[in-house]
C-alpha cells in the first residue's frame, strides 16, 4: 500500500470513528481497492454482541452521509461496502478477545510455541485460555498471532442440560 493510500484510509477512519461510536460500533478496518474506473471502499465494523444486518445498514447510511460531506474520497467515484469483522481476522486488540469469549482460538506466541484452547476471562492486558482443561494466562504482548477456529455443531453446556432435563412424562405428553 502506498503512503498516500494509507493516509487516505487513516483520514477516512478518523472521520467515521466517532459517528460510528455513537451507534456502539467500532471501525475494524478500512480498505480502498481499485475496481476499473471506480474504487471500492470497504469498512469493517464490530460491536459487543455481534453486528446485525440492521447495524450494517445503519452504518452504511451514516458513513455515506459523513463521506458525502467530506472531501476525503475526492472526485473519483467509489462504491461503499460495509461489513462485519470476519472470523478469519486475527485477534489483535483486547476487545477482539472479549468479543470472542468462549470461542476456540489458535494462539502462536512470540517465542514460536502455539496451542489451541477456549477463551475464558479477558481484561485489557491478557486473557485466560483453557487448554486441555487447564487455564493458561496469555498476555496480549506475548501473542504473535491468534485466530478464532471455526467449530461446527458445538453444543453449549446449557443446551445439553436442557435436553437431559426432559423426563419420560414430558415425552409422553408430547405424543
Amino acid at each position: 500500500m502506498s503512503a498516500k493510500q494509507a493516509e487516505i484510509q487513516g483520514r477516512i477512519e478518523a472521520e467515521i470513528a466517532d459517528p460510528l461510536r455513537e451507534l456502539a460500533l467500532d471501525v475494524e478496518a478500512v480498505e480502498i481497492t481499485p475496481a476499473g474506473k471506480r474504487r471500492v471502499l470497504r469498512v469493517a465494523v464490530d460491536k459487543d454482541g455481534g453486528v446485525t444486518l440492521d447495524d450494517v445498514a445503519e452504518a452504511t447510511r451514516l458513513i455515506d452521509t459523513v463521506l458525502e460531506a467530506s472531501d476525503v474520497m475526492g472526485e473519483h467515484p467509489y462504491t461503499l461496502e460495509v461489513t462485519s469483522r470476519g472470523v478469519d481476522r486475527p485477534l489483535t486488540l483486547p476487545r477482539h478477545w472479549r468479543r470472542n469469549a468462549d470461542r476456540l482460538v489458535k494462539v502462536t506466541l512470540a517465542d514460536g510455541t502455539d496451542f489451541t484452547g477456549r477463551i475464558g476471562s479477558t481484561d485489557e492486558t491478557r486473557a485466560t485460555v483453557e487448554v486441555s482443561g487447564v487455564d493458561r494466562e496469555v498476555a496480549y504482548a506475548d501473542v504473535e498471532k491468534a485466530l478464532v477456529q471455526i467449530e461446527f455443531n458445538r453444543r453449549k453446556t446449557a443446551d445439553v442440560a436442557d435436553v437431559d432435563d426432559i423426563t419420560d412424562e414430558d415425552e409422553e405428553g408430547d405424543a
